[in-house]
């Protein structure tokens, strides 16, 4: 009979906290831990879930997405229309379903603005936007997008987070995620809201839903210090603050040994450092005074009409040279009219928030073109969906959701400007040209940041997680250069 042999484990290797995170929950744990690391300039590199993500060395390391809440008319802003001048004030008898809660379907109804070809190419533009038309050449049309919901709280984070459902993570939180953070002192993702209010849904549009905290996206004020409480109370001396935030940390870090592979708790506990190093980094970075005042002037910060926009695309120029991974910005906010909602009057609603948002977003372009940054830095911009091309007759012209084909558009590192992509129908309805999901959408920035969506992945409650979810999408080939 065989015996016990005791000795056979008194030669057995001892292994750290580090080694046994590693060979535990097939090394899960370790992403929180060598992320943290990284910060310190251990390592080289954070650890990636999946090494071979990177499909190809990409051009574009940063990403501006310019979210215009409450769904922009796609046939008043990209997409002109001709036979809705033919058949203006004629009843839709069409079968696209549209109206939202009831709302009548009422009449077609003909745009309003004027829509000019423009640039070398001839881009087709509205006169909703003067400045932002003179770079027409730059801008990449998707006029065939679609989505899956027609209300705006859904519709928002389905367009954000690629699923109408609550508590996944953002597209800003999977590129932070995949490609780590290009700063040691400011948040690699960063928010800026309406000061008429948040979009629907509000933090659930930058959660990190399962994904560490760490990757959430952290809100900035516009106007005055960029976080509430940023700044060291009165009578707290630098020594007195730094020494408490070491003996925190030291009873942190105790804690977290006893508790290994708690990647919030370690998020917390860098959170703190995060903080410190803030308060001096963020006030800098949103100080606009120290701006020119012709650079104060160009994005319109003296305007009533584009004063706050203005500061956060110049507040936005700024984080992108301190190296801030991804920014989204919103127009529009609370609800109806306040958004891009045009509900009741669309052409005075449409006037207004493009005048908001026009000149701040050409000057932020003109100043990426000229300091080098434009060749690093993807933009985004549009809405949850579009509106459709029949008024709704409640009180002034007005245009209801339209969720079955509508305008975005992308510009900046590896897009092949002035083209237009796919179509609607003749009236502006549905995408019936080389339709675009908002998934196929996602995994097409996530290709430009050379990230392969369907390798991209987070596990949890035994799945690996994507963006993109588990349906097939596709690459918008024709967008890249």
């Amino acid at each position: 009979m065989k015996t016990f042999d005791s000795s056979s484990f008194q030669h057995r290797p001892r292994y750290s906290r580090r080694e046994a995170l590693r060979r535990a929950g097939a090394g899960f744990g370790m992403l929180a831990l060598a992320d943290l690391i990284a910060r310190d300039g251990v390592l080289p590199t954070r650890l990636q879930a999946d090494s071979t993500v990177a499909v190809k060395k990409s051009k574009a390391s940063r990403v501006v997405f310019l979210f215009m809440n409450g769904g922009p008319s796609q046939v008043d802003t990209f997409d002109p229309k001709p036979a809705l001048s033919k058949f203006n004030g004629s009843p839709y008898t069409g079968e696209a379903k549209v109206g939202s809660n009831g709302r009548p379907i009422g009449h077609l109804m003909k745009s309003p603005f004027e829509f000019q070809s423009r640039g070398q190419s001839g881009l087709p533009i509205s006169s909703l936007f003067p400045h932002t038309a003179k770079f027409a050449d730059d801008l990449c049309v998707i006029r065939s997008m679609f989505t899956d919901t027609a209300a705006h709280a859904s519709g928002c984070l389905q367009m954000n987070t690629g699923s109408i459902l609550i508590g996944k993570p953002c597209l800003g939180s999977w590129v932070n995620y995949g490609l780590g953070t290009l700063n040691h002192d400011l948040p690699s993702f960063v928010v800026m809201t309406d000061p008429r209010g948040g979009p629907i849904g509000s933090a659930s549009n930058w959660t990190s839903g399962y994904m560490p905290a760490q990757f959430q996206g952290t809100l900035f004020r516009s106007v005055g210090a960029p976080l509430l409480d940023l700044e060291t109370p009165n009578g707290i001396s630098p020594k007195t603050q730094r020494d408490t935030l070491d003996l925190l940390k030291s009873l942190n870090q105790s804690h977290l040994a006893l508790r290994p592979g708690e990647s919030e708790l370690a998020a917390r506990i860098e959170s703190y450092e995060l903080a410190y190093r803030m308060q001096s980094a963020a006030l800098a970075a949103v100080d606009i005074a120290r701006e020119e005042a012709r650079t104060q002037e160009r994005y319109g910060i003296h305007r009533t009409v584009t004063a706050d926009f203005g500061r956060k695309c110049l507040i936005t120029r700024r984080l992108l040279e301190k190296g801030v991974r991804f920014i989204q910005l919103y127009s529009g906010g609370g609800h109806i009219e306040d958004t891009w909602d045009g509900h009741n009057d669309c052409i005075g609603n449409h006037t207004l928030h493009a005048a908001e948002t026009d000149q701040p977003i050409a000057a932020l372009i003109e100043d990426l073109k000229a300091s080098g940054l434009w060749d690093e830095t993807l933009i985004v911009w549009g809405g949850e969906f579009g509106r459709t091309p029949t008024s709704e007759g409640v009180g002034k012209p007005g245009r209801d959701h339209d969720w079955h084909g509508f305008s975005m558009w992308l510009a900046g590192a590896g897009v092949k400007g002035g083209q237009a992509i796919g179509a609607t129908d003749e009236l502006g309805f549905r995408a019936v040209e080389e339709p675009v999901h908002v998934s196929d959408l996602h995994a097409t920035i996530l290709h430009l940041l050379g990230l392969d969506h369907r390798k991209l992945s987070f596990f949890y409650q035994g799945l690996d997680q994507r963006l993109t979810g588990v349906e097939e999408r596709k690459l918008v080939a024709k967008v890249f250069a």
